[in-house]
């Protein structure tokens, strides 16, 4: 039977292995919490410093010129909206933590998140533009970054594949956009088939634009083929296809926004951006 003497040691070994457990834990939910920081910092506004660990974006509502009285609503909805993709980006951040490899952020976050930006900040100065100057410059302040980090923003574009198909309906370009594209390839809705007469003054802009979908389409089909296993089950969806139908969105608005100085402003269009694989 333990003597009393040993009974003594034995507490107190047992009292110093729990104190140091207890530190342990301490400093465990101290460096969780310093990784994380305050989950409300970087959403609400469009900019700011971020805490560690959530996403950064530059302010746009401070860079913007004086805005017309009938621009308002839609500017401050707008406004709104980066706030919300910047809050759907941190929340994806946090839940998404060990998936992929180490490109996953930039590739299936940020990117995606500079895209929508690009998109949202183009509806910006359309507003804008259409009852004083358009304001020129504000998609640099598409590009964001996790922790405030320099050089963490968006990938830069890649470099356009070229179109696959044998000509006609079949290629990825404004005869087509690739309705018949092969299997997998990215298949989006023909535009220029569904536009009315362009007039003279805007087929400059139009064609310019419509060249601008072909290469987004290639962009998007090169991206399709060199991230091939990456992500989880809805990586195309969320970081190729997403993407694309929102740069797809603020180039088919352009397109109807060049005829609509002219003649009557196409209706419905944005029905063509979704594209498919």
């Amino acid at each position: 039977m333990p003597s009393s003497g040993g009974r003594h040691r034995l507490s107190r070994r047992t009292k110093i292995a729990t104190a140091a457990l207890g530190l342990a834990i301490a400093g465990g939910a101290l460096a969780i919490a310093t990784t994380f920081g305050d989950p409300g910092a970087a959403n609400a506004a469009s900019g700011g410093q971020a805490a560690v660990g959530q996403i950064s974006c530059p302010d746009v509502a401070s860079k913007l010129p004086a805005i017309p009285a009938q621009a308002q609503a839609e500017v401050q909805r707008n406004l709104d909206l980066l706030n919300t993709q910047i809050a759907e980006a941190n929340n994806r951040l946090k839940t998404t933590v060990g998936q992929g490899g180490p490109n996953f952020v930039q590739n299936a976050i940020l990117g995606p998140l500079a895209d929508k930006r690009k998109s949202t900040i183009d509806r910006i100065a359309i507003s804008i533009g259409r009852r004083a100057e358009k304001p020129q410059g504000l998609d640099g302040l598409a590009t964001c970054s996790v922790g405030g980090q320099a050089g963490a923003g968006a990938a830069p574009a890649a470099p356009a594949a070229p179109a696959q198909g044998t000509g006609g309906k079949g290629n990825a370009g404004q005869n087509g956009n690739t309705g018949n594209a092969a299997a997998g390839q990215i298949s989006c809705p023909d535009v220029a088939s569904k536009l009315p007469a362009i007039p003279a003054q805007a087929q400059a802009e139009v064609q310019r634009n419509l060249q601008l979908l072909d290469t987004q389409i290639a962009e998007a089909n090169n991206r399709l083929v060199t991230s091939a296993g990456e992500g989880g089950a809805n990586f195309v969806q969320n970081a190729i296809l997403g993407p694309l139908e929102d740069k797809r969105v603020a180039t088919i608005n352009r397109i109807a926004t060049a005829i609509g100085r002219n003649a009557a402003k196409p209706q419905g269009l944005d029905a063509l951006a979704p594209c498919s694989r």
